[in-house]
């Protein structure tokens, strides 16, 4: 009788759970669990969320966007000035910044649909740039301009305030990721889904078949800009403040690197590559400075000692000896399907 395989997704959710047992109140006395760690981990399942968010527009839809950090810098932004300019409540600013994640993509997207690939990118880069100058300028002094702006902790829920309280934003985190594969695999699997998977290898004949490209590629540029949009507040509480570099272009395409990384439309390889390159960015610092760089000679020394040089170097390997994607290769294809 043959065994029946456990899903590596569910393998991986479970290593990311700290010595999960079952009396929930004694998960966290490991030490492996510090804030730092659980922070660190939380970022990895915040950016592997965003990643899936990004991934029904370029992998299930077709759709190169280049502005997606503006959704999610709308979730950060508006959290941030809500609470701390405002002087809103928590969930006032929670359902404001909720309402703005679905109607600005949904008239941005009006416009950016009008026209297709390469345009396309550009009209939605145009967008995104015109967001970020809006967060550098300090209009009205509500964003900081470079310096920032932080949150008024005294606005937020009492369980995610506080060092000891990192395990409850790690939760949060993975509730969000949870939350995002569950809405994009239900998403995808929907007659709309369909579509857009038609839309993504032949739109021509979406036409031909009598349907309108259109309004099914709207619908999924607003659902992926909300998502977007809720993993930024998730992200303010977990960092504390928002900053103008998740208004960049360059976050955008982060996020795309994280796609092509793990795989683009398949299940699990969006969230893969997401988690795996926060966890490297956040880790390479550490290893650029360590005393087994700075002992080698200068020629291999000066390039490792750049975090940026080394997943450039990364991302190239990816591509050419698996162009697919981590979750397209042999074994790990198979357990991801």
């Amino acid at each position: 009788m043959r065994r029946a395989a456990v899903p590596v997704g569910v393998l991986i959710v479970l290593a990311l759970v700290p010595k999960f047992t079952v009396d929930v109140p004694w998960v966290f006395n490991d030490s492996l669990n510090a804030p730092g760690t659980l922070q660190l981990l939380a970022l990895c399942l915040v950016f592997g969320g965003l990643a899936m968010s990004y991934d029904l527009l370029f992998g299930y839809t077709g759709l190169m966007s280049f502005g997606h950090a503006l959704y999610f810098a709308v979730g950060v932004y508006l959290i941030a000035i809500s609470l701390t300019k405002w002087h809103w409540s928590f969930a006032e600013g929670v359902a404001f910044a909720a309402l703005v994640g679905i109607v600005l993509p949904l008239i941005l997207g009006v416009v950016s649909l009008r026209v297709t690939g390469i345009a396309f990118a550009m009209v939605t880069l145009a967008f995104a740039q015109a967001g970020s100058i809006l967060a550098y300028k300090n209009l009205y002094g509500w964003t900081g301009g470079e310096e920032g702006l932080g949150t008024d902790y005294t606005k937020l829920p009492a369980a995610f305030v506080g060092i000891l309280n990192t395990k409850n934003l790690y939760w949060l985190a993975l509730a969000y990721a949870a939350v995002v594969f569950v809405v994009v695999r239900w998403a995808v699997s929907s007659s709309p889904g369909h579509v857009w998977q038609a839309i993504r290898d032949n739109e021509l004949r979406v036409q031909v078949l009598g349907l309108r490209p259109y309004g099914y590629k709207l619908l999924s540029f607003v659902l992926a800009s909300f998502l977007a949009t809720l993993g930024g507040i998730v992200y303010v509480l977990l960092i504390g403040g928002a900053t103008t570099d998740v208004t960049t272009a360059t976050f955008t395409l982060t996020l795309l690197i994280m796609v092509v990384i793990g795989g683009s439309g398949t299940r699990w390889g969006a969230f893969l590559g997401g988690v795996l390159y926060t966890w490297a960015n956040q880790r390479l610092g550490d290893a650029s400075s360590s005393h087994i760089v700075s002992s080698l000679p200068s020629f291999l020394r000066t390039p490792l000692e750049q975090p940026t040089f080394v997943l450039g170097v990364l991302f190239i390997l990816v591509v050419f000896f698996l162009p697919g994607g981590l979750a397209r290769t042999g074994r790990l294809r198979k357990a991801l399907s």
